[in-house]
Parts: C-alpha cells; sequence; structure tokens
C-alpha cells in the first residue's frame, strides 16, 4: 500500500492553521484572488507572517490549501469496490472545487503555469498528494483482483477530475447535475480499468 509523506519537524500548532484558512477564505471574499496578500491573512488571523511562511512557500500553496484542500488529503474509507472508491474520490473533487470560488481557480491555474519553479513546487506537494490518494484505492484493487496491475495513476487522476473541472470552470454547467455527473464519471472509469485488466 502506498504510503504518504510525513511532515518533517515539530508538530504544528493546529488552532493557527484554522485561523490562517479562516482569514484566507475572509480576504478572499473580500478581495478576490488578486487583491489577497499574505500581509493581509497575517493580519486577519492575528499572527506573522513567519507563521504563515513556515507552513506555506508561496501565497498560491496557502490559498489552495484553504480553499481546495491541504495536505492531510486522505484516501476514502474502502467501499468494497473499486467502482465505490472512485465515486467517493469523485464526490471530493466535486465538493472541493464546487466550493472553491471560481476566480480563485482561474487565478491559481494561471500563476502555475505562468511560472515553472510553482508549477514544480504545486506538483511536488499538492499534485503528490492527489496521486497518493488515488494510488492506494488502486492498490486496494489489484488486492480484491478488480486489476491484474495498477495503471498509471497520473491517466487515472486526468479521467476522474477531467470531467469535474471541465464541468465546473469551463461550461459553467449546473450544480445540481453534479451527483450524477460524479456516479457517471466513476462508473466510466471504473469500467475502463476492470475491461482491461
Amino acid at each position: 500500500m502506498p504510503e504518504a509523506k510525513q511532515p518533517v519537524g515539530r508538530p504544528r500548532d493546529s488552532q493557527i492553521d484554522h485561523s490562517i484558512a479562516a482569514a484566507t477564505r475572509a480576504v478572499l471574499s473580500e478581495r478576490g484572488y488578486k487583491g489577497l496578500t499574505v500581509d493581509a491573512v497575517a493580519s486577519r488571523a492575528g499572527v506573522g507572517k513567519a507563521a504563515i511562511y513556515r507552513r506555506f512557500a508561496t501565497k498560491q500553496e496557502m490559498i489552495f490549501a484553504a480553499t481546495v484542500h491541504d495536505m492531510e488529503e486522505q484516501p476514502p474509507p474502502d467501499s468494497g469496490s473499486l467502482r465505490g472508491d472512485l465515486i467517493a474520490i469523485c464526490e471530493v473533487i466535486a465538493g472541493q472545487l464546487s466550493t472553491a470560488p471560481p476566480d480563485v481557480l482561474h487565478g491559481l491555474l494561471a500563476d502555475i503555469h505562468g511560472d515553472k519553479g510553482l508549477g514544480e513546487r504545486f506538483t511536488g506537494t499538492f499534485i503528490e498528494r492527489e496521486r497518493f490518494v488515488i494510488d492506494t484505492v488502486l492498490a486496494r484493487a489489484v488486492e480484491r483482483g478488480e486489476l491484474g496491475a495498477p495503471p498509471d495513476p497520473a491517466i487515472v487522476h486526468a479521467l476522474l477530475l477531467g470531467p469535474i473541472f471541465y464541468w465546473l470552470l469551463i461550461l459553467i454547467g449546473d450544480r445540481r447535475t453534479l451527483p450524477e455527473l460524479v456516479r457517471t464519471t466513476a462508473a466510466a472509469v471504473a469500467d475502463i480499468l476492470t475491461a482491461t485488466r
């Protein structure tokens, strides 16, 4: 079973973590993505900037952690089937993307793709954590005999994320249809993967 990378150093104060996340969301709602500064978040959270930079190397990482997911993202409980596990992952993806403000997601994507170093950090942290979740689910399916070997997790990641991302951020689709899209996407990916085992 894949293992997540464990943080090093002394444990962080979870109360400060929550204060920073809440302050980030509050400042975003008032100023938008472009207007958010680390100074404003620190002031709203009642912490020094050093406390933020001990947790996040960049403003973008802080925003992503507060609005999409942090580094504590966990695999879903074992449902007993690949399809059930993929539905659970898609539900999490849909929940995260549908609650994050659209200007935040567009701003983050522009920054990540416009700065190679930032993009590499993002891939090595948040994307790696998402891949850990997918790796875990695929390993379970192999252990159950649903899959002969684990497929490329990057492809599975794209297959799960793509339709939901496109529906919400490109088509600006009706969010009330998300549960149906989640089930359809997860079932289709499960069928594709198990058909090639």
